[in-house]
């Protein structure tokens, strides 16, 4: 699986040579590759950005940049794959566990890394020519820019590629696989500072510990998700 990502801070990306990301980067499961917006541009300053038409505060992302870096960076993918763009975006629709599970069957997937008030609003139109487009958020709150973002995503997205994680069972029993919050997790020793762990994930009995574990899914989920627990109980009800 190929990554793209254009930003006018390629520095940004380094943290993707460390741990699991990093390790599968070196074995050839995942390949990265971060592109520097600013040489995409033709002037003697590197210029990626003016004001906006028709006033109001910051500064907008030129098109023209923009145009020449996703027009090179399409074709580095395989020949026969569409590459997915996606553009982080406080006005764009949520990313979840089911967008990534979704991008990680896809063979080549850019970033388009905007900042500043954002990227002109034409390339996203222009881009579909070459691009599936998919403007995203991480949540309801402002960021910098989309670096942050695009770290996420890449993350949450090469670790479900088959390899990246040892115990592919560990991604099966995560928080968001089937609607619901993740189990409280234990370790040794069974007794710390005076408080214990749960009794029943002493016992043995791996019936009860997944039905403890069921439980403890549900009651997280309706306590700190209550979003996610009525979708989960309206799908229930659906069955």
């Amino acid at each position: 699986m190929r990554f793209d990502v254009v930003t006018i801070f390629p520095e940004y990306m380094g943290v993707l040579d460390v741990s699991l990301l990093g390790r599968a980067r070196r074995e050839g499961l995942v390949d990265v590759h971060v592109h520097d917006l600013r040489d995409f541009t033709s002037d003697r300053h590197r210029t990626v950005d003016d004001t906006p038409y028709g006033g109001g505060a910051g500064m907008v992302m030129k098109p023209e940049p923009w145009a020449l870096a996703l027009e090179a960076v399409a074709g580095l993918g395989p020949a026969a794959a569409r590459p997915v763009l996606m553009v982080p975006t406080p006005s764009g629709a949520p990313f979840t566990q089911a967008t990534a599970r979704a991008l990680a069957q896809e063979e080549h997937v850019v970033f388009a890394c905007g900042r500043y008030e954002g990227i002109d609003e034409r390339v996203f139109g222009w881009a579909e020519e070459l691009y599936d487009v998919r403007l995203f958020s991480l949540g309801d709150y402002v960021l910098n820019g989309g670096e942050v973002a695009a770290l996420a995503v890449i993350e949450a997205v090469g670790r479900l590629v088959p390899g990246v994680v040892g115990n592919p069972a560990s991604l099966v029993e995560e928080s968001h696989e089937d609607g619901l919050l993740e189990y409280p997790v234990y370790t040794k020793p069974s007794v710390w500072r005076e408080r214990e762990v749960p009794p029943v994930l002493l016992s043995g009995d791996h019936g009860r510990v997944a039905a403890w574990r069921r439980a403890q899914q549900e009651e997280r989920t309706r306590a700190r998700r209550p979003d996610l627990w009525a979708a989960h109980a309206g799908r229930a009800e659906e069955a």
